[in-house]
């Protein structure tokens, strides 16, 4: 074959040779340094993958069902046959036309049952056969608000009972508003029996029953009508079936609802069935109204099988203890610390001193004839009629609240000088006895046309305050007749309110030394809950037990119906907890710091008067934990509401109420959550004195009326000073003895400007007592005092 001529080409072209150090195969290994790619999403499996795929999904899938139906089994275990543990319904009426007797009596008649015998306030134990378990119920009478609470707490299920004619009140819609933010279990929600319901008019009155009450439990998705067999079977169903949800703030917990009650020297003695987690005796047990007690024994107690032909319950063996507390890891009724005053103190005092002045004559008080009101002894002058006598008010009885006070009034000392004159004592009736008795007597009667005036200029100063303080918040004129320094003494200027320093630690009030603190309270809480699961020698849920309280009052005897609720460990003790807190929209009442409200929150409920702070973005403490007071809980905002009270664990909710003139009829002022026990927390009470420019030159003004001598500005001259239109200045030096004063600022201002410096205290919030229905426990009183305010 001939060889094809071939011309050399003209140009001559060399390419760029590969660099190949960069990205060689070596250099790619070494960069992924063992680690293996990724598979990308879209790139397309092979069909033995695709298989392997599904059937992991398949086995997944049959797991998680398998796990359910375990739990759901487990969950429901305690509730099997009819002489397992009962559920328990609450019945609360929110009308008062309707009874809670007539609704039992209408689900028990879907059995062929009888419920005659079922009060209207108490317990109705019913065995289901059909459904193989048993019912029991708990019901209460209308209008009583803390039963109605303390029976949805311990309840597995909550039957609405409505009526068809009449409306439901401001007491039942209080009633439902306090209960959704307590937490409820399952609704079922039902309309009485009492009276028939027109036909025509049936379905739309059940459509506005569904639709009110989805308002407050959005999971209603019908309403049972009493009056129809096929209703009050369903309803009854859905009580005695499935499984009953679970109330988050109650996980780990334990309670029990007292069939039976018994008060043998000291020893209160609660029968019935434990539920929720286990029950150890080693901790404390919270009994609403009365306080916390320690268990002295836990015993079993015979169970209520009831035989088919007779209603008579067969009682089982004598009871054996089941449960007695270690004295090594018992929890203690120890609440609060005991301060030792002495502990600093340098000189030792005399016998003398520590007998507490044996020089000082002590004033017999006569004793008064049985039958006749107690005495009071008042000091009087000689020669003083007790009528005249009566007319003198004691220094004790200046109520603080008589009137709303001054910004910083707790601040301010007066000293009066009397002349020393001959005094005797005069036996005087008790004016509180005296009230009460009238009170007793006569229902209701006028107010004098003075006093009514009084009250009502109250009222409106009340209200044109609060108004005042939405205007122009924490602005406070400088008094005339007292200094500033002295006036604001205990205040403090800040260069930034949030990244200024403050020691956490300085200048604390005496209740601090009576609380406790945790290093590290979310470590605290793993850990109790922790050894509460691995503890050995606690009671099962579902067991009827026998629970023996040590030094309970009598009282607690007389109580209706007894509920008890364990306590976690550390939940006795007292330390500083924070709420966040939303005020209820239906509520319209003024509600400043420091108001005395009832705190609900868990099982207890306190007697408190909170300080109010702004809540931070995310609930952060910023660079110093200082927060800004507040002293009005306003609509629309998240405050955080501090007091002093026993620790809780757990998100749990929280209620704030205030009391009326009907003790069961409470108004909801607020509710809220846990936020956490830091006693760390600064709540800076601001204060702004406000100047008015008198003379202006582009960035220097003359300001006047913001102090009224020059000590005072020579005082307050390291304090930035800030105009509301942004300029911000300092004070340069003072003109003349009036307290006028030359400032210069960073830009021009002009004379409709305010100059304004802002001053900083630290508040204290009072301290938490028990209480309970007929008021403040006397003895938790008497043995706790009111925190010093600042």
């Amino acid at each position: 074959m001939v060889e094809a001529h071939h011309h050399r080409a003209t140009l001559k072209q060399s390419n760029k040779s590969f660099k190949s150090k960069h990205a060689s195969k070596g250099s790619l290994k070494d960069a992924a340094k063992g680690r293996i790619a990724r598979q990308s999403p879209k790139a397309s499996p092979t069909s033995s993958a695709t298989a392997q795929s599904r059937l992991n999904r398949r086995n997944n899938a049959k797991q998680v069902q398998v796990t359910k139906r375990n739990a759901l089994v487990s969950a429901t275990r305690i509730f099997n046959g009819v002489d397992g543990a009962p559920r328990i319904v609450a019945v609360i009426p929110l009308t008062e036309d309707v009874s809670t007797k007539a609704t039992v009596s209408s689900l028990a008649e879907s059995l062929d049952l009888s419920a005659a015998d079922c009060p209207d306030d108490g317990l109705f134990r019913m065995r289901a056969d059909r459904f193989k378990t048993s019912l029991q119920f708990r019901t209460v009478p209308y209008k009583s608000f803390y039963a109605a609470l303390d029976a949805c707490k311990v309840a597995d299920y909550v039957v609405f009972v409505l009526s068809s004619s009449v409306e439901v009140d401001t007491w039942g819609d209080t009633l439902l508003r306090t209960l959704q933010a307590q937490g409820l279990p399952d609704v079922v929600s039902v309309i009485s029996a009492d009276g028939s319901v027109d036909p025509k008019s049936r379905t739309g009155i059940m459509k506005s029953l569904l639709s009110f009450i989805q308002y407050f439990v959005p999971s209603q998705t019908r309403i049972f009508d009493l009056n129809v067999s096929s209703d009050r079977l369903n309803a009854l169903r859905a009580l005695a079936e499935g499984k009953p949800a679970d109330v988050r703030w109650k996980e780990g917990r334990s309670w029990v609802l007292g069939e039976s009650v018994e008060w043998e020297e000291g020893v209160l003695k609660v029968t019935g069935v434990v539920r929720g987690a286990v029950l150890s005796a080693n901790r404390l047990v919270h009994l609403p109204n009365f306080g916390d007690f320690q268990i002295s024994k836990i015993t079993s107690a015979p169970s209520l099988r009831q035989s088919r032909t007779s209603n008579a319950p067969s009682m089982d063996v004598e009871p054996v203890v089941l449960a007695e507390p270690d004295p090594e890891s018992a929890d203690s009724l120890v609440s609060s610390n005991d301060p030792d005053d002495l502990a600093n103190e340098q000189t030792w005092p005399t016998e003398e001193e520590m007998n507490g002045g044996a020089d000082i004559e002590q004033v017999e008080v006569p004793d008064a004839v049985e039958g006749t009101t107690p005495k009071a002894v008042k000091r009087i002058p000689k020669g003083m009629s007790e009528y005249q006598a009566a007319w003198i008010v004691d220094e004790d009885e200046d109520v603080e609240g008589g009137g709303i006070p001054d910004e910083g009034e707790e601040g301010e000392t007066e000293v009066m000088q009397e002349e020393e004159e001959e005094m005797q004592d005069m036996p005087m009736e008790d004016d509180q006895q005296m009230e009460s008795d009238s009170r007793d007597r006569v229902t209701f009667k006028d107010l004098d046309i003075e006093e009514e005036e009084e009250q009502l200029d109250e009222w409106r100063k009340q209200r044109r305050e609060e108004e005042d303080d939405l205007s122009f918040p924490d602005e406070v004129d400088t008094p005339k007749e007292i200094s500033a320094r002295v006036r604001f003494q205990r205040f403090r200027g800040m260069r930034s309110f949030r990244t200024s320093p403050w020691d956490a630690f300085e200048n604390l009030p005496r209740d601090y030394a009576r609380i406790f603190q945790f290093e590290d309270f979310k470590r605290t809480e793993r850990g109790v809950r922790r050894r509460a699961e691995e503890e050995l020698g606690v009671v099962e849920p579902g067991i009827r037990v026998t629970i023996h309280l040590k030094d309970v009052p009598q009282g607690a005897a007389t109580t209706p119906h007894v509920t008890l609720f364990s306590l976690l460990q550390h939940e006795h003790k007292v330390t500083v907890l924070n709420f966040t807190v939303q005020r209820n929209t239906e509520y319209d009442g003024s509600v400043r710091s420091k108001d005395p409200l009832i705190l609900c929150v868990g099982p207890r409920r306190l007697a408190v008067n909170p300080i109010y702070s702004q809540h931070t973005r995310g609930g952060g403490k910023g660079a110093n934990n200082v927060h800004k007071f507040e002293r009005y809980l306003r609509h629309g905002a998240t405050y955080v509401a501090t007091t002093y009270c026993p620790v809780i664990y757990g998100k749990q909710p929280c209620v704030l109420l205030r009391e009326s003139s009907d003790m069961q009829a409470p108004q909801l002022v607020a509710m809220g959550t846990f936020l956490n026990p830091d006693t760390t927390r600064i709540i800076a009470k601001r204060v702004i004195l406000t100047g008015h420019p008198f003379k202006v030159h582009k960035k220097v003004a003359t300001v006047r009326y913001m102090f009224f001598n020059s000590d005072d500005v020579l005082y307050y001259k390291p304090i930035q000073l800030h105009t509301k239109h942004g300029r911000t200045g300092h004070i340069r030096e003072s003109l003349g003895t009036h307290g006028y004063f030359k400032a210069h600022f960073d830009g021009p201002i002009n004379q409709m400007d305010t100059v304004c410096m802002s001053i900083y205290k630290r508040v204290f919030p009072k301290w938490a007592r028990l209480w309970t229905e007929g008021g403040v426990d006397p003895v938790v009183q008497a043995s706790q005092s009111d925190a010093m305010e600042e």
